[in-house]
Order: structure tokens, then C-alpha cells, then sequence
């Protein structure tokens, strides 16, 4: 961790009571939309993962790295109190450091969600850069992002059980892509949550740039490095376009120069200025089960967007998908639920909840 760079917070926005709807992806909320709306499907999966899993990981945690606090990495213990602040966190998850020569981070456990910041991460980045990473892990506390992907690890290995009945593996690994397209989705939600705690695009920048490669930030050209981006996304040959799914599907991240360069556009939204002057959902307000069809809608319509300004030739295949589930979401709504109340869930609907975000 290099310490030539401290960013004062005396100007520092806070976000108080603040949703994770106002910074989750909408692609992200449309799946967990979907999830959430399956009674006691969350609880199910979080008691199962608990009593198997979680406590053995935080016992390694605690006896296999260092834990932060103020007399262990205080400057770590800074940030991750500001980043818990920022985002007005019930309460502040452990941070430990786990030796790994990979540039990394991770959030574990449900019941009592703590992070990992890989030792790689912490030499490399600067107190600027660390902030934004640990945001970002603060973000999937806050947006109950353990649950799902444990359903995730579960289904694969699950996969690899049955992997010698052929045609239960390929539904399951229908299943899989589907949860690894949300989780990618989830890591772009939580780039902004790092964001709003960093205020600072550049040094989200520059943090991104050491995970794609970069071992020296100020050596790396900033329009090449985002020209990258473009070009990946502007390929003209459908083969190219076949790569790209096939070697994308088994993912659990964005690519790292496209991650970048989504994040940099949404740090020049409306919607990113809108949030730091005070203009975003709040928790006690919030009822994510009540609004899934809107969340639906914003997400095939966040597909359509994408599609309709790309000029990869097997994206436009599909361009006109986005309205037809769209339209889709709404009309089965209508017929099954909606009892003609514009897509809004009765009042004894399920609401799952997400372990941190202080419902």
C-alpha cells in the first residue's frame, strides 16, 4: 500500500438511509427482482449456507490473516469506516488481509457479511484506489449479494455432480449462465457503490487499470486504454461475436476494460450527480418485491439500450428483443397478479430482504 496519496473527506458526500436501488445496475435488479419474488427461496438458501459454510470461513479468516482495526493496517481501518459511513451501513463489516499474489477482493457470509483484501490489492493500490475497492465490497453488503451467489457455487457444484447425466447438466448450466450474466451485472452495481464512496473517478480509474494489467497507472494512456473498450464492443465479424459469448458465459466478472469504461460513463450520468445531491431511494421507503416488474422492465430495456448501440453484428440480432420482454413482463403480470394495479404487488407479498442493507 503506498501511502504518498490521502484524500481529504472534509467534502465528502454521506448517503443517508440510501437503498442499494439507487446505484444497482439495472440488469442487477431486474434478476434479483425475480429471485426475491420466490417466497422463501432467500432464506432457504442463507440457512443452509450458514450452517455449512460461513462460520468455518470466518474462523479461517481470523486464523489465516490479518484483521484490520486500529492497531492492525489503520489506514484500512479509516477507509473502511468511511466507506460504511458513506453508505450508512447498520454495521461495519470485518476487513481482513489474506496473503494472494492476485490484485483482488472479496465479500463472504451472509448472517455477518465480511471482506478479504487480497495483499496484492493492498500493495499495489493507493489509499485513494483502496478506498474505492472496499466501497465496492460495502456494496454488496448493502445489497445482500452473498445469498445469490451462493445459489451460484451451489448450482455448480451441483453441475459437476451430475455432470454424467448429460441433459441434467445442460439445464443446470442454462441455470448458471443465467446467475453468472446477474453477477457480472452485480460487480458493474457495485463499481458504483465503490464510486459514491470514492467520489473520485479517476482513482476508480486507476484501480480499475491495475486489475486489467496495469502495474504503473501514470505509464498507461487513458483514452487508449478506454479506446479498448470500443473496440471490443464494435467487432464486425460474427465470429468474433460467437467468442465473445462462449468465452464470457463461464465469467464471474466483467471484462476488465469493458467494467472501466462502463463505470467511467456512469460517473458522467445525471443519475451519478443526482445521487451526490441527495436524490435517491432510501431504505425505509424501499419494497423491492412490490416493484419487480418495473425492475424487470428496466432491465430488458437496459439490454435493448445496449444492443441498439452496439455495433456487433450478433448483438443486433437480438435488438429487438428488449421490448418484447418488456412487454412480456407486464402483460403476465396483469394476467396472473396484477388485478390491474399498474404492476404493483399486493401488500402481503414477500419481501426476502438482504442480510446488511438494514431492512
Amino acid at each position: 500500500m503506498t501511502d504518498d496519496i490521502e484524500v481529504s473527506r472534509h467534502n465528502a458526500v454521506r448517503f443517508p438511509g440510501i437503498s442499494p436501488r439507487a446505484y444497482e445496475h439495472p440488469v442487477d435488479r431486474g434478476a434479483l427482482a425475480t429471485l426475491r419474488a420466490v417466497p422463501g427461496f432467500a432464506q432457504v438458501v442463507k440457512a443452509v449456507s450458514g450452517f455449512y459454510a460461513e462460520r468455518g470461513e470466518r474462523l479461517m479468516a481470523l486464523a489465516s490473516g490479518i484483521r484490520v482495526g486500529p492497531k492492525q493496517y489503520p489506514e484500512l481501518d479509516k477507509l473502511r469506516n468511511e466507506c460504511a459511513e458513506t453508505l450508512d451501513l447498520d454495521r461495519v463489516p470485518n476487513l481482513f488481509v489474506a496473503r494472494s499474489p492476485e490484485v483482488n477482493a472479496q465479500t463472504i457470509g451472509m448472517d455477518e457479511p465480511f471482506i478479504v483484501l487480497n495483499t496484492a490489492t493492498v500493495e499495489t493500490m493507493d489509499l485513494a484506489s483502496l478506498r474505492f475497492v472496499i466501497g465496492h465490497e460495502m456494496g454488496h453488503v448493502l445489497s445482500g449479494h452473498a445469498v445469490y451467489r451462493t445459489i451460484l457455487l451451489r448450482l455448480i457444484n451441483l453441475q459437476m455432480s451430475m455432470s454424467w447425466t448429460p441433459v441434467s447438466a445442460i439445464g443446470i448450466r442454462v441455470v448458471i449462465a443465467a446467475l453468472r450474466e446477474w453477477y457480472r451485472k452485480a460487480e458493474l452495481s457495485c463499481d458504483r457503490a465503490g464510486l459514491l464512496c470514492s467520489q473520485d473517478p479517476t482513482a476508480a480509474l486507476r484501480s480499475q487499470i491495475l486489475v486489467a494489467g496495469g502495474i504503473d497507472p501514470s505509464k498507461i494512456d487513458i483514452p487508449a486504454f478506454l479506446q479498448q473498450a470500443a473496440e471490443y464492443e464494435s467487432v464486425d465479424d460474427i465470429r468474433d461475436s460467437y467468442l465473445k459469448l462462449r468465452y464470457v458465459e463461464t465469467m464471474s466478472h466483467p471484462l476488465a476494460v469493458v467494467r472501466a469504461a462502463q463505470l467511467q460513463k456512469w460517473a458522467a450520468s445525471e443519475e451519478y450527480r443526482g445521487i451526490l445531491a441527495g436524490e435517491y431511494p432510501r431504505r425505509d421507503s424501499d419494497a423491492p418485491s412490490s416493484t419487480w416488474t418495473d425492475d424487470l422492465k428496466s432491465a430488458a430495456k437496459s439490454y435493448k439500450d445496449s444492443w441498439n448501440g452496439s455495433a456487433d453484428p450478433l448483438t443486433k440480432v437480438f435488438s429487438d428483443v428488449g421490448d418484447a420482454v418488456s412487454g412480456a413482463a407486464g402483460k403476465v403480470w396483469n394476467k396472473f397478479g396484477g388485478n390491474g394495479n399498474d404492476g404493483n404487488a399486493s401488500a402481503d407479498a414477500p419481501d426476502e430482504g438482504a442480510p446488511g442493507s438494514g431492512k
